[in-house]
């Protein structure tokens, strides 16, 4: 293990030793040597051989030569720190290697490199992570991280699959504009809370995207382990727009639209006043919207007892359903066009 360590060790200098030698050609020329030396041992104990060049005594040796005089004693139990310490660079390294493949797998699958909690890779798209519940023991950590290598493996296929959004619509639907023939068809997952969804839909509404697309709209509040919701009131206001879409009428849009990009009179993002409000408040804004939006007051009456009907409970589900098992987004805003799904934030062109 002492020669695999030092190899390690030494390939990392060389990256200093490199640009040393450009100004002095001696250091590099000792150093590669020495990494020559390397190297032919860890080729003969990778291929199960006996290290003909002594590199290991080589470099205990090389550590060892001041301590032996000083302190002879010390010396056995420095050797022996010194093996434990080459099975440590070896694992950490092995480890490391390991690490970032699964990353970098799962970056190139999920558009996050970190399955469990997707808005804490900084390489990924930038979402609101649909995030796993956090282990609370060893056992749990190992089984949470062997259940990512299988939800790696598993979503593969998902890279060279035709995403068509006919395949993946939750009855009732609705479109972010008024349905217009001729158009492709395009879908677009948000939660009402999420600040990335927010940038998102003003990309895609300031860059057209609305007007080359029929833009259906799924609404998908992100769920917390423990059954709350990641964002005040999304549950709700995705709620009052799923009633909406059951009584046939194009206010979901509308609503969408003021939480997005509109602010109230003092200035303040509508998405934030539904956030910070509580529930009782955030439906008495939400109704006076729709009263706004002309909505008959007997349907606002009869869109408020949907909203809070089983009928609406069985919609959401089906939706969960649909985003994390199905199209297996791991973070919102998640998009379906052109046959291909799309993590994380629009961009406009």
């Amino acid at each position: 293990m002492v020669c695999i360590a030092a190899f390690i060790i030494l390939c990392l200098v060389g990256i200093f030793v490199a640009f040393l030698s450009i100004f002095r050609r001696d250091i590099g020329k000792k150093y590669w040597a020495v990494f020559k030396k390397s190297w032919g041992c860890v080729g003969k104990k990778v291929t199960l051989q006996k290290c003909e060049t002594n590199f290991k005594d080589d470099v205990k040796n090389s550590l060892l030569s001041r301590v032996i005089l000083k302190h002879p004693k010390w010396v056995k139990p420095l050797g022996i720190a010194i093996e434990v310490g080459s099975v440590l660079i070896v694992l950490i390294t092995i480890w490391s290697l390991v690490e970032a493949v699964k990353a970098l797998l799962a970056l190139w699958v999920f558009g996050t490199c970190n399955v469990s909690q997707p808005a804490s890779c900084a390489l990924g798209a930038e979402v609101c992570g649909i995030d796993a519940e956090e282990p609370k023991n060893p056992l749990e950590w190992t089984g949470r991280w062997f259940s990512e290598w299988g939800e790696i493996f598993a979503n593969i296929p998902d890279r060279f699959h035709s995403w068509e959004v006919e395949d993946y619509l939750v009855e009732p639907y609705s479109f972010a504009t008024k349905y217009q023939d001729g158009k492709p068809l395009a879908m677009d997952i948000f939660d009402p809370g999420c600040t990335v969804c927010v940038q998102s839909y003003r990309n895609q509404k300031s860059s057209g995207f609305f007007d080359n697309y029929n833009t259906v709209l799924m609404i998908y509040p992100i769920q917390l382990p423990d059954g709350s919701y990641k964002f005040n009131n999304s549950d709700l206001i995705a709620k009052y727009m799923h009633a909406a879409d059951l009584l046939d009428t194009e206010y979901t849009g509308q609503i969408l639209n003021r939480i997005f990009t509109e602010s109230n009179d003092d200035g303040i993002m509508y998405q934030t006043v539904l956030t910070q409000a509580t529930a009782a408040d955030a439906e008495k804004i939400l109704q006076s919207w729709l009263a706004e939006f002309d909505m008959e007051k007997r349907k606002i009456s009869e869109l408020v007892e949907l909203a809070h009907s089983e009928e609406v409970d069985q919609i959401m589900a089906n939706v969960k359903d649909m985003v994390e098992n199905k199209i297996h987004a791991k973070g919102i805003p998640t998009l379906l066009y052109d046959g291909k799904k799309h993590n994380g934030l629009y961009k406009a062109n």
